[in-house]
This record gives C-alpha cells, sequence and structure tokens, in this order.
C-alpha cells in the first residue's frame, strides 16, 4: 500500500500525462454542466420560490424527488435519447463530451433548483412585501433575490459541482469510458482499481479530493467575506 500511495505521488510530481488528459476531460464536463445546471437551476428556484401557479406543488415534489435519483437511471435515458434509434440520434453525441455534459446537466439542474428555492423562499418572506409595493415584474424579482441570496446560493452551487465531478454511472452509461476521450477522473478510478493499477487511481483520487477541498475552501471564503463586509 505504501508503494501504491508513493507511485500516486511520483506521478502528480511528474505531471503524467495520462493523469493529466483524464482530469482535463473531467473538468471540462463537470464545469460546463454546473454552468447550464446554474443557469438553468438559479431561475427556476426563484420562480418556485416567489410565484404561486398550478402545479407548483408537483415540480416541486418532481424536484426533490430527482435530486435522489440514481444516476445509472439517467445515464440509461440520456444513452436511450442520442442513440442512433433515439430521437437525438442525429446528433452524434453519443460516447462524446458533449453526451456526458447532457447526463451531467440532468443531474445538477434539478439539484440546483431544490436547493436555490429553500434559500430563496426563506429571503422572500423577508422581502415579499417590499418588492409587491413597488410592483416589480417577475423578472426584476428573481434578479433582485438572486442577488441579495448571492452569497447563500454558493451552497447550491457547490452542491451542483459535487454531484457533477463525482458521478460515476451516467457518464460511464454516455461517454463509453474511452480512453483519450470521454474517461473521467471517476470512471478512471473505477477501471483502474478493477485492474489492480493502483498507483493511478490513487492519483486521480488525490486530485479528486483537491478539487472538492478547493472548491468547498472557495466557498467558505466567499461567506466570511461577506459576513465580515455586509454582516
Amino acid at each position: 500500500m505504501l508503494k501504491a500511495f508513493q507511485d500516486a505521488l511520483s506521478l502528480l510530481v511528474q505531471l503524467d500525462g495520462a493523469v493529466l488528459g483524464i482530469v482535463l476531460v473531467s473538468l471540462q464536463v463537470s464545469l460546463s454542466a454546473l454552468l447550464i445546471g446554474t443557469l438553468l437551476g438559479l431561475p427556476i428556484g426563484a420562480l418556485l420560490a416567489t410565484e404561486q401557479f398550478t402545479g407548483k406543488k408537483t415540480i416541486i415534489v418532481t424536484l426533490n424527488t430527482l435530486m435522489g435519483v440514481p444516476t445509472v437511471i439517467v445515464g440509461v435515458l440520456v444513452y436511450l435519447m442520442l442513440s442512433r434509434t433515439g430521437p437525438l440520434g442525429a446528433w452524434g453525441w453519443l460516447f462524446t463530451i458533449k453526451g456526458m455534459v447532457v447526463a451531467q446537466t440532468l443531474l445538477t439542474t434539478p439539484l440546483i433548483a431544490a436547493l436555490s428555492r429553500q434559500i430563496l423562499e426563506d429571503s422572500w418572506r423577508v422581502h415579499r412585501d417590499s418588492f409587491l409595493s413597488l410592483k416589480l415584474p417577475p423578472l426584476s424579482r428573481f434578479k433582485w433575490l438572486l442577488w441579495d441570496c448571492r452569497f447563500s446560493l454558493t451552497i447550491a452551487v457547490l452542491a451542483g459541482l459535487a454531484r457533477a465531478i463525482s458521478e460515476v454511472g451516467a457518464v460511464m452509461i454516455v461517454g463509453g469510458n474511452i480512453d483519450r476521450s470521454t474517461r473521467t477522473m471517476t470512471t478512471a478510478i473505477a477501471l483502474e482499481t478493477s485492474k489492480g493499477d493502483l498507483p493511478l487511481a490513487l492519483a486521480l483520487g488525490m486530485v479528486l479530493l483537491m478539487i472538492v477541498l478547493l472548491a468547498n475552501l472557495f466557498t467558505f471564503a466567499v461567506r466570511q467575506i461577506a459576513e465580515h463586509r455586509y454582516g
């Protein structure tokens, strides 16, 4: 075990090409999915937090359900949609990074939307009378509410990042875990561990933990600065 850790550290110190390639693919897929999921999820959360309409409770229950849906189910559904016989087969996105982004976006969007709704709903209770008295249109209410809760919403975005970057099942099904093409850190760790290549698996695991740690530290720093500046 000690030898495996030493070899893993050696791969990281030497900036091994295989490790770097896998890390870059993971970041490309996860950050793209996180960006799209944030752009979709935050407005949905704001809409559900501030507006009353028929079917709202159904949407909330659906989002909460999707937060815990097994990722392999999402992977299978996306696979069927993108396969040659599927409705989106003409796009040619199966076993590509674009297809993996689609799968991860479907995982991150409900999570960010559900968490942001809970955060924004609390703020809406405080500011509701002020916004209604000013007769602000819905889009303006969404904008100001999101801005007011921007630091608290980093938790929802961080949760989306964790959901995306730690995903295995969906990206393995949709991406195919193709070497030097669609292999991510999580799928590579699963493959290399089963093959007995522990140094590479450990090296990728260390990088994955470091990314998550840095994201948490960044979120914590942002919240601390916000509390210090705005109280």
